[in-house]
């Protein structure tokens, strides 16, 4: 542990630079741990708190506005790729357009917090044509914020996380040890659980080409278009003959989807 400090000292504004250009690029570092550690050696006198802010804040722009680029010029193709790397790929595109939906570019401001959001709202935001200004106003707002909170907490509380750290060394291997077997079981709970998702989602489901059979067959089916809202205006095509809607409006208008024919749902 003391080691650790003592490479955050002599290289705390790299460390942190790169750290956070990794995360916000997709790898999975949790860069919370460390906007702590650096805040609180800003309390101690060791850095500087403005340029620590500085340099994340930087550090995420330079990410964030490439996942920008690529949500413009690759469209949904883009949030898929990264929903099915996240832990919970089923769900990650249905949560972060519900939440763009709602607020918009204002969603920006807190995406940091968010864990799944953070790394597919720059995207999402070009996939739906946000002018680059106002992107850049937004995210760039989102992420003082979320760097000042944090470095601030570590700056603020700086005794008290000198304590934790004295303790942690106390303990030092053990703990480390138990929290990357918590780590590892908590990803292998996510593994095994989705697994079963699929499983038991296996025997309703057919493939793209086992549709195109249908259609050409002649069979009579009742396709129902259930992809967001948000991703049906980044690609505003459907299936010949589908009916379309926001899963959100399943309820009220199932009396249109017919029952006396197999039903064939499709989204992302």
């Amino acid at each position: 542990m003391q080691t650790i400090l003592e490479l955050l000292v002599r290289h705390g504004y790299i460390i942190l630079f790169l750290w956070i250009l990794m995360e916000q690029g997709g790898v999975p570092v949790p860069s919370i741990p460390l906007l702590l550690a650096v805040g609180a050696l800003a309390g101690a006198g060791k850095l500087n708190l403005a340029v620590a802010i500085a340099l994340a804040v930087i550090a995420t722009e330079i990410s964030d506005i490439c996942w920008y680029e690529l949500g413009r010029r690759h469209g949904v193709a883009i949030l898929n790729l990264l929903c099915r790397i996240s832990l919970e790929p089923d769900s990650c595109a249905r949560r972060t357009t519900d939440v763009y939906a709602r607020y918009g570019a204002k969603s920006l401001l807190g995406a940091k917090f968010i864990p799944g959001l953070t790394t597919v709202a720059p995207p999402l935001a070009g996939i739906f044509r946000m002018r680059l200004r106002r992107f850049l106003f937004f995210d760039t707002s989102g992420s003082l914020i979320w760097s000042s909170t944090f470095l601030g907490l570590g700056f603020l509380f700086s005794n008290r996380l000198k304590e934790i750290a004295d303790y942690a060394m106390r303990f030092g291997e053990t703990l480390l040890i138990l929290i990357v077997i918590g780590f590892a079981a908590y990803i292998a709970f996510k593994f095994i659980d989705r697994q079963k998702f699929l499983r038991d989602l296996s025997g309703a489901r057919i493939t793209a080409e086992e549709l195109k059979m249908l259609l050409d067959s002649g069979e009579q089916i009742q396709i129902v278009d259930l992809r967001h809202s948000f991703e049906f205006e980044a690609e505003p095509t459907t299936l010949p003959g589908a009916l379309r809607m926001d899963p959100k409006e399943l309820e009220y208008r199932q009396s249109e989807i017919s029952r006396d024919r197999d039903i064939i749902l499709y989204c992302t």
